[in-house]
C-alpha cells in the first residue's frame, strides 16, 4: 500500500524537522517523510503537488526577530500563496507545530472562521509570564473537534517550548465562532483534568486554547510538541512510572497518515 508523503519544512531557523519527520516515518505510523529545505520550496513550488501532507515543524524560523513566524507566513504568503491554495483546496492536510503553529496563525489558515485563508483573525503572543517556558503540559481534547488529528485522543500530556504561546483571539466574535464550529481541538488543563491556571496554562491562552484547527478539521496547529514524545524514554518520569512503549505525540502523527490513506493516497 503506497504511503501518504509528508513534506516537513526545514531550513532558516527551523529546527525541529528531524524528530518530526522521524515521528511520520515510524512503522507504527506509515508515513513517508522528506525534509524540504525552503529556499528549494521557493524555487519549485511545484514539488508540493506530490505530497499529501504538509508539516511546518516548531524551532525560531528566521529567529523570530520581528515577532514569532511572522517572517515565514509572509514568505509562504507572497511567493507561495497559490500552490498552497490549491494545496489546501485538494483537501489535504496541514499540521504546525509551535513556530509552525504561529506561522499558520500569522497566514490566516488558522483559525479562518469565516471559511477562507489569507486573513489574520488571532494571533500567539508574549506569554504571560514574561519569559520562555520548557515545560511538560497536560491538554484535554474538545468532543466537539472532529479534526482528523484527534480522533480518538482525550487527553495528551506533551512538552511546551515557546516563548510567545499565548492564543489571543481577534474579538469576542472570533472565539465564540470558534466555540460553536468545534475548532478549539485542546485547552490546557490541570493534572486532574480541571481549568488550567499557571503554569498548566503555560501561557495564559484565552480560554486555555492550546490547539485549534480550521473549520474543515484538516489544518490543525498547535503549541506542544507532539514530535517531542514519541518513546516511553521522552517522558520526564519514565524511570519512575510504568509508561506504554509509545509516546502520546504518536497518535497525532498517524491519524494524519490514516486520514490522507483513506481519502488523498
Amino acid at each position: 500500500m503506497q504511503k501518504p508523503h509528508v513534506l516537513i519544512l526545514s531550513g532558516y531557523g527551523i529546527n525541529c524537522e528531524q524528530e518530526t519527520a522521524y515521528a511520520f516515518n515510524l512503522p507504527t505510523v506509515g508515513g513517508d517523510a522528506t525534509c524540504v529545505h525552503l529556499g528549494d520550496l521557493l524555487a519549485q513550488p511545484q514539488q508540493l503537488d506530490r505530497f499529501h501532507i504538509l508539516v511546518i515543524p516548531g524551532g525560531f524560523a528566521f529567529g523570530d526577530d520581528l515577532s514569532a513566524g511572522i517572517v515565514l507566513a509572509t514568505k509562504l504568503r507572497y511567493r507561495l500563496e497559490r500552490p498552497l491554495s490549491k494545496f489546501l483546496g485538494d483537501g489535504k492536510l496541514v499540521l504546525g507545530i509551535c513556530n509552525g503553529f504561529q506561522v499558520l496563525v500569522r497566514l490566516g489558515i488558522l483559525p479562518a472562521v469565516a471559511g477562507g485563508p489569507w486573513q489574520q483573525e488571532a494571533t500567539l503572543t508574549a506569554n504571560d509570564s514574561g519569559r520562555f517556558e520548557d515545560r511538560w503540559v497536560y491538554l484535554q481534547m474538545d468532543p466537539r473537534c472532529q479534526s482528523p488529528f484527534i480522533q480518538g485522543i482525550t487527553q495528551l500530556y506533551l512538552p511546551v517550548r515557546h516563548g510567545e504561546g499565548k492564543f489571543v483571539p481577534r474579538d469576542a466574535t472570533v472565539l465564540q465562532t470558534m466555540q460553536a464550529q468545534g475548532q478549539i481541538a485542546a485547552r490546557y488543563c490541570g493534572p486532574d483534568g480541571g481549568p488550567a491556571a499557571y503554569p498548566w496554562n503555560p501561557n495564559g491562552a484565552i480560554d486555555d486554547i492550546a490547539a485549534v484547527c480550521d473549520p474543515s478539521g484538516r489544518i490543525f496547529g498547535l503549541m506542544p510538541h507532539p514530535e517531542a514524545y514519541v518513546h516511553y524514554t521522552h517522558h520526564p518520569r519514565w524511570t519512575r512510572e510504568t509508561l506504554p512503549e509509545e509516546g502520546m505525540g504518536v497518535q497525532i502523527c498517524r491519524n494524519a497518515v490514516t486520514f490522507a490513506r483513506a481519502h488523498l493516497v
